[in-house]
């Protein structure tokens, strides 16, 4: 369609929309045809009656038909699990740009007219006067799409009526604190990140005063969107008539940070200095963790001399943000060592996760992270539970039991083992750490918050509390005993579908794999489950009797071998980021992962049939040589 044709049509479709009288059906029914300038198809859903809409329109002699439904799921599709992302620039092969400003502008109004009802369901329910606007903050990291998002997000809360508060550069912990910490107190707040993903990528992270918002709350919102999207095609309103009030709250976090040190560390003769005689590099990948180098640490009396790319730059130019990013861990580490320094320290771009550096330049990710937070809260919480992912080792689980702690593996993704530890405190089950293997960890005691820097903070605290003791060892020293598996792999199998059709496409992979298992299809393996939980040794009862909705499926099977007994297991799941399928193998034997990848190979995905929609390169190669490459 020519250009003026398309605008005419998305000028009169609004109108045309208001004259129509809509029936509601059980089924899909096809509606006459209205006289007007092109032809649009839109699918509209309220409650659980489904209208589908024909629009014909006239004044030119060809008609283009454009399908408003599909515009509708793509907005659904910005879903990503409790969070929504998407592509905000071009510049990847293979991807439009689906999070441009006009659905950024409706997903922040959706949020907006959700977090003003429950507000107002909140007030009227305890009897409150509900009069006073709705205040929200809003905070980004340095990626080159914040800015003209940015505006859209700001349109989008003035017309669901909010009153915007913007931090500017900030991180995704600090957006959640705002809502909590006086004078703020915001009712909400969005975060526009896309964590450690390319330049490209950007997405936004919601809070309220409760935390971060669950898949279903999400999914909720996005439904929503996508209905305001279609009906307005529309550019977005870059034209505020209440701009955003600036707010300088990262001073205010990173004081609160300072604070927790010192009182904690409660230094016997530089109270107000506890950091002096420490250096303590921090490598903020360009990102917004830069703040905890110049407004915690040199504040605090630290070293910081020999830190990296602490300046905010989007196009990320050094190396990924990414505590699991092998560059990131490697530079930090060259820096530690060349230094002499006590600790370095990786964020990601929006410093809800970390990793560090001992002083013996060990890198300590994963589940050596894991390890050494759990050390930490052991000492000060005997008992504790400690709930993370399904991809930890085995080894981690006796590390966690032998310190007299128990080990709850729960799903993959960050919200579902937070939302399982706040579950199991809610039960009476003392659950203080709840950490997933990327590095996304929550503690109890500060509001069940997935924060990286204070992550940081615990083992600085640590870190100096040790030295005070007369303890030379560095950090490290607190997980010197823990063993590593022998072999582990991660594999992934791309979805070869309709993007619309790929969610559904890997739940019926994943669903045929536990299937296969059950039915003793391959030998040996054995469904590693129980209730709604995918668990190992150690692992409590999920007694949760309304658990969460599932927002990705994914099993974890033990595989035994009849001569040497148990050698490992195989963790099949949905990205939740992806059309992808990611298989995790860990071993406790040499050559375990290469055998259980040839039983995964032969035994399921060849005679299931998934290998017709599923791209299985990785796992033939490694099948075939125990190497991806």
């Amino acid at each position: 369609m020519a250009a003026s044709s398309s605008t005419t049509a998305s000028s009169n479709f609004s109108t045309s929309l208001k004259n129509l009288q809509i029936h509601p059906l059980q089924t899909r029914h096809s509606f006459s045809r209205l006289s007007l300038p092109a032809r649009k198809l839109i699918h509209l859903q309220d409650h659980q009656c489904r209208y589908d809409l024909r629009v014909k329109c006239v004044g030119t002699a060809n008609y283009d038909e454009v399908v408003v439904d599909e515009e509708m799921e793509k907005i659904r599709r910005l879903q990503n699990g409790s969070d929504v992302r998407g592509v905000a620039l071009e510049g990847e092969k293979g991807r439009k740009v689906d999070l441009s400003p006009a659905a950024a502008e409706a997903i922040a109004e959706s949020f907006g007219e959700w977090v003003i009802n429950g507000v107002r369901k909140k007030k009227e329910e305890g009897g409150d006067d509900v009069e006073g606007a709705v205040r929200v903050s809003f905070g980004r990291d340095p990626r080159i799409s914040g800015s003209k998002l940015s505006v859209a997000v700001f349109a989008g809360l003035a017309r669901a009526g909010c009153m915007v508060f913007d931090m500017g550069l900030a991180t995704t912990p600090a957006c959640f604190m705002s809502t909590v910490l006086p004078p703020f107190s915001y009712d909400a707040s969005i975060m526009m990140t896309a964590s450690h993903l390319p330049y490209t990528r950007n997405g936004l992270k919601f809070f309220t005063k409760k935390g971060g918002l669950t898949s279903v709350e999400v999914e909720e919102i996005c439904d929503k969107a996508a209905r305001k999207y279609a009906n307005r095609l529309a550019k977005v309103s870059t034209l505020l008539n209440t701009p955003p009030i600036k707010v300088d709250f990262m001073s205010a976090y990173a004081h609160h940070l300072r604070e927790i040190i010192k009182q904690r560390v409660n230094h016997p003769l530089h109270y107000d200095l506890p950091l002096q005689g420490f250096q303590i590099i921090v490598n903020a990948g360009n990102g917004s963790g830069g703040f905890f180098t110049w407004d915690v640490l040199d504040k605090l009396g630290a070293d910081t001399f020999g830190s990296l790319h602490l300046n905010p730059d989007g196009m990320f130019p050094n190396h990924i943000p990414n505590p699991e990013d092998k560059t990131a861990m490697a530079v930090t580490r060259a820096a530690v060592l060349n230094n002499s320094a006590d600790l370095g320290v990786v964020f990601d771009t929006d410093v809800d996760r970390s990793g560090v550096v001992d002083n013996q330049g060990n890198p300590i990710n994963g589940d050596k992270l894991i390890a050494l937070m759990s050390a930490i809260v052991l000492k000060e919480n005997p008992g504790s539970t400690i709930v993370t992912d399904a991809r930890t080792s085995l080894v981690l689980s006796r590390f966690i039991t032998d310190r007299g702690g128990f080990h709850c593996l729960y799903r993959v993704g960050y919200r579902n083992v937070i939302d399982k530890g706040v579950q199991l405190n809610r039960d009476g089950i003392e659950t203080h750490l709840m950490m997933e293997t990327s590095g996304h960890g929550a503690l109890k005691e500060n509001y069940f918050l997935d924060d990286g820097a204070y992550m940081v903070v615990k083992i600085i605290i640590e870190m100096v509390r040790m030295k005070l003791e007369g303890s030379e060892k560095g950090i490290g020293s607190l997980i010197e005993d823990l063993e590593e598996p022998k072999e582990s792999v991660e594999l992934r199998m791309n979805i070869i579908s309709e993007p619309r059709h790929a969610k559904a496409k890997g739940s019926e992979a994943i669903e045929t794999f536990r299937n296969y298992i059950e039915e003793g299809r391959l030998k040996g393996w054995e469904l590693d489950s129980c209730g709604d939980c995918w668990v190992s040794d150690g692992c409590l009862v999920d007694t949760n009797d309304t658990p969460t909705a599932i927002d990705a499926h994914m099993y974890r099977a033990k595989v035994r071998d009849e001569e040497t007994g148990e050698y490992g297991w195989v963790h099949m799941r949905q990205s939740i980021h992806n059309p992808n399928i990611a298989v995790n193998m860990q071993s406790t034997v040499n050559g375990g992962c290469l055998s259980m990848a040839r039983d995964f190979r032969d035994g399921f995905l060849k005679p299931s049939g998934v290998d017709g929609f599923l791209d299985t390169t990785q796992v033939e190669k490694f099948a075939a040589n125990g190497s991806t490459a």
